[in-house]
């Protein structure tokens, strides 16, 4: 396997971002579709003779639009490929191993994994795609603004048209993601396959590891009192209540009083299912309610919810919610940043190790356990890449030294938890380095699995191209594609 053209192809793969604007049609088949085209005007008949107009001296044809290609049940047009290069353009994207050739066939193998998947019967419903055109829009205005700019940035005229041209787009995501994790769902590898695919990697192509960290952290959640929980929930009461008595809208209170960003300036709401990246606690009140039930108060780690179900299809909850955050008082907060000081100094002095302190002292139950090792997000690995580290928790241990114990930090959750303090250590560092088999075993791993699964899609690309309706047109049909779809 040559990796430098995995990697060049993954680049191309993931750089097609969310906003890329195509558009699926449905297609009749056909052999060839030419380019339509604006024709000098025709010499115009009346009676017996022939009055032709004055001759068009500096005559250029037009070009309005092209089909650049067929597949399946789907048409890709020359704008579409003209489009999606302006949206990388303006995204930044760096465009030098970007070809309209490799644009095209990349654009041609989403739309061969949509089109199977509708042959499979694999199905995306119209509301969960509505959701995500929502969330987006949603998250488009609170970039730039307002509506009326996001609308100007994209030359749509209305909201309609740019959400009718969002749910095309997300349709036809949706259906190609669902086919590829069809596809790689079942894909693993063996130690012994991971230890050949390393073997196979010519020594001048061995991968390169970049300087990373290993970091522990402990952790101390400010105390909430009694009193103020239970002000929270009598508040969370008298909000059902005024619901289902009063008639009154739980969408507007949930703009009114709920603190989750995520969803309050949209009424609380939500779509999901049982796969939804949700909390336990959360999905278990959810699905245990019937349509239009308001739920308890009950807790998470993000504080106090109540959930309304608007609506159930099937395995699928379209649902409003309210979080409201107890108050911590801030003798709680400097409580907490006392009790780590503390326990920070007890380190240093030798009384316990660090691992030893987070274990018995730390309130963070996903990595006390673990003598408070961090993990990874992106491969639950123990290290952590300095170019690929989150630049907030880089800034915090960055001028640490080996073992050194940093003073306590306050800091917010992004994610809407509880703040809290906390105190770090850099446990190991390893400097920039080849592979190696034994010190990189989990990244090779991940590798080597990237590797089956790339050659699975390979050969599953090269079947369904064989048995589906297929037809690039004019120039197009000159490209040296990755895949076969110019067929003899």
């Amino acid at each position: 396997m040559n990796l430098k053209f995995m990697i060049n192809r993954n680049k191309l793969v993931y750089i097609v971002a969310f906003f890329i604007v195509f558009t699926g049609l449905s297609a009749q088949e056909m052999d060839s579709i030419p380019d339509t085209q604006i024709e000098p005007p025709e010499p115009v008949k009346v009676a017996d003779s022939v009055i032709k107009k004055k001759p068009v001296t500096n005559f250029k044809k037009i070009k309005l639009d092209g089909i650049s290609a067929v597949v399946g049940d789907y048409l890709i047009l020359d704008s579409d490929i003209e489009k999606t290069l302006i949206d990388l353009r303006s995204q930044g994207a760096a465009m030098d191993d970007i070809t309209q050739c490799g644009l095209l066939g990349k654009l041609m193998e989403d739309r061969l994994y949509a089109h199977q998947a509708v042959q499979d019967s694999i199905l995306i419903s119209d509301d969960e795609v509505n959701a995500t055109s929502d969330r987006q829009m949603q998250q488009l205005v609170q970039q730039v603004g307002s509506m009326q700019k996001v609308l100007q940035f994209y030359n749509k005229e209305s909201v309609e048209a740019f959400r009718e041209e969002l749910f095309t787009i997300n349709k036809l995501r949706m259906l190609s993601e669902k086919m590829q994790q069809k596809i790689v769902s079942e894909i693993e590898v063996t130690p012994e396959e991971v230890r050949q695919f390393f073997n196979k990697i010519p020594e001048d192509e061995k991968p390169v590891f970049g300087a990373e960290l290993e970091i522990s952290q402990i952790v101390k959640i400010p105390e909430i009192p009694e009193e103020e929980k239970q002000k929270t929930i009598n508040k969370l009461n008298e909000i059902k209540a005024d619901c289902e008595d009063n008639d009154a809208s739980f969408s507007v209170k949930a703009i009114l009083y709920s603190q989750d960003p995520g969803s309050k300036s949209k009424g609380g709401f939500y779509s999901m299912t049982r796969e939804t990246p949700f909390v336990k606690e959360f999905k278990d009140v959810a699905f245990s309610l019937r349509q239009g039930e308001i739920s308890d108060p009950f807790e998470t780690t993000f504080g106090y919810h109540i959930i309304y179900i608007e609506k159930i299809r099937g395995q699928e909850l379209d649902l409003r919610h309210i979080l409201i955050q107890p108050e911590i008082p801030q003798s709680s907060i400097e409580k907490a940043k006392v009790e780590l000081d503390s326990i920070r100094k007890q380190i240093i002095e030798g009384k316990y190790t660090f691992a030893e302190a987070a274990k018995n002292f730390s309130d963070e139950k996903e990595t006390k356990n673990d003598g408070g090792l961090l993990r990874n997000p992106i491969n639950f690995d123990s290290r952590f890449e300095l170019t690929k580290m989150d630049p907030s928790l880089y800034n915090q241990v960055r001028n640490l030294k080996d073992n050194e114990v940093s003073q306590p930090t306050f800091e917010k959750d992004p994610n809407g938890g509880p703040p809290k303090y906390k105190i770090l250590m850099v446990s190991n560092r390893y400097d920039e380095h080849e592979a190696d088999f034994a010190i990189d075993y989990i990244k090779i791993q991940e590798l080597a699995l990237r590797d089956k699964q790339f050659k699975a899609i390979k050969e599953w690309l090269n079947d369904h191209i064989e048995d589906t309706y297929v037809s690039v047109n004019g120039d197009n049909r000159d490209c040296e594609f990755a895949n076969k779809w110019v067929k003899e």
